[in-house]
């Protein structure tokens, strides 16, 4: 799965639950919350005052990590 700013929280934890943890050391405490679910990466970050390029780094670094991001999307991001 290719996660990009429009992917939606709920997509992104289903993909991966871990991405809650990269989420959370961002700053980003409503993971758990009924209404992030359907925000977009890049939705969430603007209400938190987040750089979403930023977080989308981090984000792909840690899927990286679990050998679930492929060499040519990292090179996308």
């Amino acid at each position: 799965m290719k996660i990009t700013k429009q992917t939606t929280m709920g997509e992104m934890l289903q993909y991966d639950g871990g991405i809650a943890l990269v989420l959370m050391e961002a700053g980003m405490h409503c993971v758990g919350c009924p209404s992030s679910v359907g925000e977009s990466l890049e939705e969430a970050c603007m209400v938190h005052g987040m750089s979403s390029d930023e977080v989308l780094a981090n984000i792909n670094e840690y899927l990286k990590s679990r050998g679930k991001l492929d060499e040519e999307v990292a090179e996308e991001a």
